[in-house]
């Protein structure tokens, strides 16, 4: 029993040091957890004005009075069916031209 309380003071200073220093690791976790999430917020901030700008040229482009947007579409569906399919006379290699 006399060991006991020879040891208490020795117990107790190593829980007030235990304590104390995963309170400052504790402190040290939140602060890089906050920083990152500054940093992740002022990216996505960064990149939703982006966004945001490209779709007020989008909408100016649209818009614009001048600008034959179904036309252009027409255009490129008129191209994309003309590469789809052959163009030229077919070569029948297998079938021989009668003389």
């Amino acid at each position: 029993m006399e060991w006991m309380i020879a040891f208490a003071p020795f117990l107790m200073v190593m829980f007030i040091v235990w304590t104390v220093s995963r309170s400052k690791l504790e402190s040290k976790r939140l602060s890089v957890t906050a920083q990152d999430s500054a940093e992740k917020a002022a990216q996505y901030a960064s990149n939703i004005q982006q966004l945001e700008d490209r779709v007020r040229v989008l909408e100016r482009i649209v818009t614009d009075k001048g600008y034959d947007v179904a036309t252009q579409i027409e255009a490129l569906r008129d191209t994309r069916a003309v590469e789809t399919t052959d163009s030229g006379t077919p070569l029948n290699i297998a079938r021989k031209e009668a003389v």
